[in-house]
This record gives structure tokens, C-alpha cells and sequence, in this order.
């Protein structure tokens, strides 16, 4: 098939609830939940305020949700927020959106997800001094080739990853059900990993602090967007794809919690420094460890993987709304895959991991230099069903989100305050991460002054127009 011709084909209805589901949860149950909850039941300093925390993350979790599930059945597209930014805002914001996760989110996400797979991955067979990022490379470039194959065979992976995610999961859950009834003791309700408030609740600041970890623990799952096009069924799909799969993840989280309270104590699990493998190594020894690790690696991989099929979508919605960046927005029909928007997704995450490597703080760089440009993005993203409630008023919504504009007005205090809290204590990754963003500004500049000497995109394929 010509060029051309790949360049008219459109994404078909080819995932399934189930597919869409496991994408979900693969992409927001990663490496988080195996560290973040020590420091939440540090900051919040007793059982009952740390589990209402991820109650609390669930239920914002779930109000986000509702939010991009009118926008993503109302304008069902590939490009998700790109395609919601370009109508609410016009193609300049969305072109410095689509450049932002190209070159900082889903890119900086991909390499901090790969060197979270090969810290554990050297626990169990190291390589070397460089080791973690000659592992986070070997992830990237076989789950690049898994994804070029199709999309068939990608969410086949996911599928089974997932459902390995899962069980390591629930491989903590029993782990702490296990010390708890060998023990024959109930769970230290009363016990505090700091002193709380006489009225044992913790401050704002410390419950903020908690609220931090926990939201970045959820995140991804607005990632769904981008697959509101291929979902099959009814436009309601995408709506029932994210309550599912944010109810189970919310559930499965206050249980690892409880698990990790059960088994080492609100004291014990504040201290920890990887809270998981502590629990794992006290109820089933050196074994324990070693089972944990994987887990972890593969949590990393299903994350990886999942962030890979949404990421190129954006990169292939850009190719067709501009005329110069044209070959990025040919569509695979066999496969079903954009496959040069994968691959150059992945050469880039390949420099970030090499980048990385060479800094020696491969995680917390990767950390930095997302969190800000990622939450800019999500404020707007969030706004923008107000903009287009205004801009397109008799559009037909199959799905309105409840308590309009409450809602989605509370969900973007929310991610105000998260920008907020990712720069305040500004450091070299956060700033190269914005720098990168504003040379996105020059390169739409020039995009601007060629494109009258560029070939014509199709039509059919602009942003407001589907076959």
C-alpha cells in the first residue's frame, strides 16, 4: 500500500471492553503503589486518615473520569486531549500539546517506567554498572516491536501483563492476610507512624503532601481518551471502560494498604523503603524478595507497554492536521497501528533512557522533568469541557457529566494544585522539562511560515471531520 494510502486509512473499532479495560489498569497500576504508600502513611500518620487518602484518590480519580468520558464520547478521536485542546483552544495549543507528550510526557514516561524496570531487573540479574539503563533499553525496544505488529498483538500483551500486575498484587494481599492471621493480632488501628493532632487528624499540609503521592499513584487513566475511537459498541464504552477499571484499581489499593498495615505496622510502613519487598521478605523470606522484584518488573512492563499504544496516537493525530509533519499520520490497516509515530516515539524515549543513564538518576530525573508540563496539560484538558459546553452548545452528548460545572471545576482546582505542588521545589529536571516545551513554540513557528509550501493533508482526517 502506498503512502497515500496509508495516509486516508482511519482507526477501525478493533478493541474490546475487556482490551480497554486492561489498558487502563496496566497504565495506571505501575511502580507507585509499590513505593508511594510508605510516605502517605508517613504524612498522614494514622490507619484511618491513610486509607481515607486513596479512598479519596479513587473518588477524584473517578470525577476526572467522568469529565473526559463526555469529551471522549462526544468527540471520539485518536488524538484524545490533542483533539479536545484543538477544539476547545485551537491547533496552536494543541500543536504545543502534541509536542509536549512527544517529547517530555509520554516519552519521559516510557524511559522513567524503564528505569524502574531495570532497577528491579538488577536486583535479579545485574549487568554491570550500567545495568538499570541497558535493561530500560532492552524494555522500550522489545515492547516497540511488540506494538509495530498490531494491535492485536499489543493488547494481547497487555492482557497478560496485566493480569501478571494483578497477581502481584494480590501476592502483597496475601502476604499480609498471612502475617496477620499467623500473628493472630488485628490491625494497629490506634498505632501512628508520627504524632498526629489531638483530634488525630493530620494537618492540611501533611494531608496535602499524602494527597500528592497518592494522585500521581492513580494517574494514567485519562490515557483512555486515545482509545475512544477503536473502543467497540456504543459511544458509552469509553464511560463504562473507565468506571470499571478505576473501581477495581480503587478497591485493589486499599487492600495492598490494609495488607501492608496488616503485616508490618503503620510504624513499620512508614519506615520502609520498599515497603513491598519488606512485607514479601517478613512473611516468605529471601523467595519473598525475589517474587516482589519481578512483580515490580513486570507492573513497570505493563505500564510501559500500555503508555506506548496511547502515546503514538497523538504523535498520529498531529500528522494529520499538519501538512508538513504529514508521514507521521499513516495508519497501519492490517495492523492497526501508526507505525512511524511509534517508532520515532520510541527512538526519542531511547535518548531520555541514554540521557538518564549518563546522569546516574535515571528515576527521579524523568520524575522532574514530567510532573509540571504533564499537569499544564491536564488543567487545560480539564477546562476545556467547560469551553466547549460554551463554544459548541447543541452539539449531541450521549454522556453529560453529573453536577455541571461543579465537577469539573473541583477536578481542575485539583490539578492546579498539583502543578502548583510539582513547582515549588523547582530542580534541574522540571526546568529542562519547560525548556523543551517553549522550543515547541519555535518549531510551531516555523511549522506556521511553511505550510503554504507544504503537500495538502487530507481533508478527511482533520481534527473536526470523520470518515
Amino acid at each position: 500500500m502506498s503512502g497515500a494510502d496509508l495516509e486516508s486509512v482511519q482507526p477501525g473499532k478493533t478493541l474490546r471492553l475487556r482490551e480497554a479495560v486492561a489498558i487502563i489498569v496496566g497504565i495506571v497500576i505501575g511502580a507507585g503503589i509499590f513505593k508511594s504508600p510508605s510516605l502517605v502513611a508517613q504524612f498522614t500518620g494514622s490507619t484511618e486518615w491513610m486509607i481515607a487518602a486513596w479512598v479519596a484518590g479513587g473518588v477524584v480519580s473517578l470525577i476526572g473520569a467522568l469529565c473526559y468520558a463526555e469529551l471522549a464520547a462526544t468527540w471520539p478521536h485518536a488524538g484524545g486531549d490533542y483533539h479536545f485542546l484543538h477544539r476547545a483552544y485551537g491547533r496552536r495549543v494543541s500543536f504545543l500539546f502534541a509536542w509536549a507528550r512527544f517529547s517530555v510526557i509520554t516519552t519521559g514516561s516510557i524511559a522513567l517506567l524503564g528505569f524502574v524496570f531495570g532497577d528491579y531487573m538488577s536486583a535479579v540479574l545485574p549487568l554491570g554498572a550500567h545495568g538499570t539503563a541497558i535493561w530500560a533499553a532492552l524494555s522500550i525496544v522489545v515492547l516497540t516491536w511488540v506494538n509495530v505488529r498490531g494491535i492485536h498483538t499489543s493488547a494481547g500483551a497487555q492482557s497478560w501483563l496485566t493480569l501478571a500486575e494483578v497477581m502481584g498484587l494480590v501476592l502483597v494481599i496475601v502476604a499480609g492476610l498471612y502475617l496477620w492471621l499467623g500473628n493472630g493480632h488485628t490491625m494497629p488501628v490506634a498505632e501512628t507512624a508520627a504524632a498526629p493532632a489531638a483530634s488525630g487528624m493530620p494537618s492540611l499540609g501533611m494531608l496535602g503532601l499524602a494527597m500528592v503521592f497518592v494522585l500521581l499513584t492513580y494517574g494514567g487513566w485519562n490515557e483512555a481518551a486515545y482509545l475512544s475511537a477503536e473502543l467497540r459498541g456504543s459511544r458509552h464504552g469509553i464511560l463504562y471502560a473507565l468506571l470499571i477499571s478505576l473501581v477495581f484499581i480503587t478497591v485493589l489499593y486499599v487492600l495492598v494498604n490494609l495488607a501492608y498495615v496488616y503485616g508490618l505496622g503503620l510504624q513499620g510502613m512508614a519506615k520502609s523503603q520498599a515497603v513491598a519487598a519488606d512485607l514479601l521478605k517478613v512473611a516468605f523470606g529471601r523467595t519473598g524478595e525475589t517474587l516482589i522484584a519481578l512483580a515490580v518488573a513486570v507492573a513497570a512492563l505493563t505500564s510501559i507497554n500500555a503508555t506506548m499504544i496511547v502515546g503514538a496516537r497523538t504523535n498520529f493525530a498531529v500528522g494529520r492536521d499538519w501538512p508538513q509533519l504529514h508521514v507521521l499520520g499513516r495508519w497501519h490497516p492490517e495492523r492497526g497501528v501508526p507505525t512511524l509515530a511509534l517508532l520515532l516515539q520510541s527512538a526519542f524515549a531511547l535518548a531520555l533512557v541514554v540521557l538518564g543513564g549518563a546522569l546516574r538518576s535515571g528515576f527521579e530525573a524523568m520524575v522532574e522533568y514530567t510532573a509540571p508540563v504533564f499537569w499544564t496539560f491536564f488543567l487545560l484538558s480539564t477546562l476545556a469541557l467547560i469551553v466547549l459546553r460554551v463554544k459548541e452548545p447543541h452539539t449531541e452528548r450521549p454522556f453529560k457529566v453529573p453536577l455541571y460545572p461543579v465537577l469539573p471545576l473541583l477536578f481542575a482546582a485539583v490539578c492546579a494544585y498539583m502543578l502548583w505542588s510539582s513547582l515549588v521545589y523547582v530542580k534541574t529536571g522540571a526546568l529542562v522539562g519547560v525548556g523543551v516545551l517553549l522550543a515547541g513554540g519555535l518549531i510551531l513557528a516555523w511549522l506556521e511560515l511553511t505550510r503554504g509550501r507544504a503537500p495538502a493533508a487530507d481533508a478527511s482526517a482533520r481534527p473536526g471531520v470523520s470518515r
